[in-house]
């Protein structure tokens, strides 16, 4: 591999993942131990803050330098940008908040602790109009920041947490990823103390803090799909399942993952959602246009025949 693009490759990495060991680093390159040290010195000759680890492996991390890297963005620059990625990540933006939180736990890796105090203190003095459509639900971007990058580390993290209920915790999880509905961010993590994969609102976490303790995620799960069934399923009090006559795409198409879980069978797609009102389910499922076959719970039944009786009813 040509030096110069070995170089940007190790530039790429360094931004991908909060720390590598050595070998690590050595084998993605395909170069010796020599050559990556040489080639971690010319990146800290043009500016870029790479820090060696201590330990038995040792490694190395991009860490805040006391300049901008060059070629890269000017304070004023750098200001902007991190300044329009935060009103992005919060949804000014509609569509691109995972693009924002992603560039953002990387550019703030590398600001200058002095620029990102002038960020902050624009940041604070900073009054949004909120405007219908966005989320009911607002993050605070530091928030996210912290939280993404504890996800890249993989790093374990400390918040405090509101949940459903009211209920004021502490919070010690290993974080795996983060996921965007079209209200709302979760969290993803392992709940240390619990023991147990949980996912959490991410506008009920406050006080944030990465504590500098290196994992292993074993056996993640898929955490759409755990986002998915925790705020379409499991969090209503009326649950049901429902086999609908579609095929798994189509059904897809028409139901959003916010609404319910499908899973394909051999005898058409079955629909797992909850309400916290049974005749919501029994209207949603009018509208979706196809037969369908209530499996549970038995009063979604008497729902669906109900309202089908009040039609009949309106029509006459």
């Amino acid at each position: 591999m040509d030096p110069s693009a070995r170089m940007l490759r190790l530039l790429s990495l360094l931004q991908a993942r909060s720390n590598w060991t050595g070998d690590e680093l050595a084998h993605r390159l395909g170069v010796t131990a020599r050559t990556l040290r040489r080639d971690v010195t010319r990146l800290r000759d043009l500016g870029y803050p790479v820090e060696a680890l201590s330990g038995p492996a040792g490694g190395y991390q991009l860490a805040p330098g006391g300049a901008l890297p060059p070629l890269l963005f000017d304070n004023d620059e750098a200001m902007a940008v991190a300044l329009g990625l935060r009103a992005a990540a919060s949804g000014a933006l509609p569509g691109f908040e995972d693009a924002a939180v992603a560039a953002l736990a990387k550019i703030e890796q590398v600001l200058p602790v002095r620029l990102a105090d002038q960020i902050n203190s624009v940041q604070s003095a900073t009054i949004g109009l909120r405007s219908r459509g966005w989320s009911s639900s607002p993050v605070e971007p530091g928030v996210l920041v912290t939280a993404a990058q504890a996800c890249r580390g993989p790093e374990r993290l400390r918040f405090d947490y509101v949940d459903r209920e009211g209920n004021a915790t502490e919070r010690h999880v290993e974080p795996y990823q983060l996921v965007h509905t079209s209200r709302r961010w979760y969290l993803v993590a392992r709940d240390r103390d619990r023991e147990a994969w949980r996912t959490f609102r991410v506008d009920r976490m406050t006080n944030p803090k990465r504590t500098g303790m290196w994992f292993t995620h074993s056996d993640p799960p898929d955490a759409a799909a755990l986002v998915a069934e925790g705020i379409s399923v499991q969090v209503y009090p009326h649950q049901a399942k429902v086999l609908l006559d579609l095929g798994y795409e189509a059904a897809i198409e028409r139901i959003g993952p916010t609404v319910g879980v499908l899973e394909k069978t051999r005898k058409g797609t079955l629909l797992r959602t909850g309400a916290d009102d049974i005749g919501w389910i029994a209207r949603y499922l009018a509208g979706l246009d196809c037969r369908f076959e209530v499996l549970e719970p038995v009063e979604l039944n008497d729902a669906v025949r109900e309202l089908g009786e009040r039609l009949i009813g309106y029509a006459d």
